[in-house]
């Protein structure tokens, strides 16, 4: 149940107590609010953009609706007695009306709906904090509202893509990660600086459908933050796709003449296109939120221990981007499964299982087993550490690497299937410390990695998870054996 009590000052403001308010209705502050509903926690959230956040609308599901029409075209090509139907185009304005479905239109009913069918109420506003446990909300409607938190008050608000100091870059007008994912038309010619996931994952996409893309890289690769044969085999495909790759390679300064983009590069180089995009980082959205107002400051990632509770604080949670453990949706939503379950400990007054670093109240999956599957063509996946983080974390380690070629079921899924697998393993426990694939279709294997890291499981055992012939998964037992000797 919840208190509602209007101010005897202003008949436009309202308090309300909850047991728990969220400030962010993204897929991490929704699962929040579900699991402290189902704990029977009177829950608020707040949202002042659409409920569903950046992964809805500007992230997840409209960047795999482009991608998935340009990695079922490579499929197809590579397939005897099918490449020969799929040699033209991609029908553009089919893919981008089926993005804009898979986005909602923009829109969040369907997400509201959702979201007061588990019992929770929604605010539509800009909400901040206003002192310990205490929110005020700023309704779109000119409203205010004040909420009090009797237990927790959760910050799920997420991260924004950050661009660089480049003098007159406003005028330009430059993609961030949301222009690339909503744009309404294919660019004749793009220019992608970055080298991560998301600069990768467009320059797939876009080429795809027919942009000429240039990629821009400062460092030495693609995704490195994965094996660095990842980041190689993604660029051979991209550079074999019809893109240009430039490792090594900064933006000194950008302008638009006469709607074109011109950029200059540290190297001497030139470059012209009508659109260009900057995937160069994210920061935490957490600079308007009123963090000054409980000792924090305003616009930096919130740490938190392993029931995502900020540190100092006995009622502040943060969970998702805004936490910086791990920038990804599905780790996210765990995090908030984690937090919800701690904070509905704490308020029936239970023990948290502290000493289980698997129980129920530890997020520990975000510091041993984190997987991530990259949506290029060919996929790339891992899950846990690479191996250089392996030896940097002091573990005594091997890593095993195989190619796919040596798999039965990867000749018959593709003609000239080409990836690599690679697994570490903790020599002194036997067990696996992490696993990269790359190749087509391998975000579908990725999980069965993400058991064997995350379960700890003994290399022995492993061998007997016998992989079903011919399949591509066969590819544990081939690192298996290559282990062995």
């Amino acid at each position: 149940m919840t208190d509602t009590e209007h101010t005897e000052n202003d008949e436009d403001t309202t308090e309300t107590r909850y047991d728990v308010v969220v400030l962010g209705a993204g897929p991490v502050g929704e699962n929040v609010a579900d699991r402290t509903r189902a704990a029977g926690l009177s829950t608020a959230v707040v949202e002042s953009e659409l409920v569903g956040g950046e992964c809805s609308y500007w992230a997840c599901m409209p960047s795999k609706a482009l991608l998935r029409p340009a990695i079922a075209r490579a499929d197809a090509r590579r397939v005897p007695g099918l490449r020969h139907l799929v040699e033209g185009p991609l029908n553009a304005a089919d893919v981008l009306a089926h993005r804009d479905y898979e986005a909602a239109d923009w829109k969040d009913d369907g997400q509201v709906a959702w979201l007061e069918s588990v019992g929770a109420v929604f605010h539509r506003g800009h909400g901040k904090l206003a002192g310990p446990r205490r929110v005020v909300v700023d309704a779109l409607d000119g409203g205010r509202h004040v909420l009090t938190a009797r237990h927790a008050v959760v910050v799920s608000t997420g991260s924004r893509a950050v661009l660089p100091d480049l003098p007159g870059l406003d005028e330009v007008r430059p993609w961030t990660s949301r222009e690339a994912t909503s744009a309404r038309q294919v660019p004749g010619r793009l220019i992608v600086v970055g080298g991560g996931v998301v600069a990768v994952e467009m320059a797939t996409a876009w080429r795809a459908l027919g942009s000429e893309v240039t990629v821009l890289v400062r460092g030495k690769g693609l995704l490195p933050r994965m094996e660095p044969f990842a980041g190689e085999l993604v660029a051979e495909a991209l550079t074999e796709a019809g893109a240009d790759v430039r490792t090594g390679t900064s933006v000194t300064s950008v302008t638009r003449e006469n709607g074109t983009v011109v950029a200059l590069t540290d190297t001497g180089d030139r470059l012209e296109a009508d659109e260009i995009l900057f995937a160069t980082g994210r920061a935490p959205r957490t600079d308007d939120i009123g963090l000054d107002t409980v000792g924090l400051e305003p616009g930096t990632w919130l740490p938190v221990d392993d029931s995502l509770r900020v540190t100092g604080s006995d009622w502040l949670y943060a969970v998702g981007d805004a936490n910086h453990r791990a920038l990804l949706t599905h780790q996210g939503k765990y995090q908030a499964r984690i937090a919800g379950a701690a904070i509905a400990a704490r308020a029936a007054g239970v023990p948290l299982l502290e000493s289980d670093p698997w129980g129920a109240h530890a997020a520990t999956a975000d510091h041993r087993a984190v997987p991530q599957v990259v949506f290029t063509d060919p996929e790339a996946a891992s899950v846990g550490l690479c191996l250089a983080e392996a030896e940097q974390a002091g573990h005594r380690v091997r890593a095993v690497d195989v190619e796919f070629s040596s798999v039965a079921g990867a000749g018959l899924y593709a003609d000239g299937y080409r990836g690599r697998a690679r697994m570490v393993v903790d020599l002194d426990r036997e067990i696996l410390r992490g696993v990269t694939f790359v190749g087509p279709a391998v975000g579908e294997l990725i999980h069965s990695a993400t058991i064997a890291v995350a379960g700890e499981v003994p290399v022995d055992r492993l061998w007997h998870a016998v992989p079903s012939f011919p399949t591509i998964s066969e590819i544990w037992l081939r690192l298996l054996e290559a282990y062995r000797g």
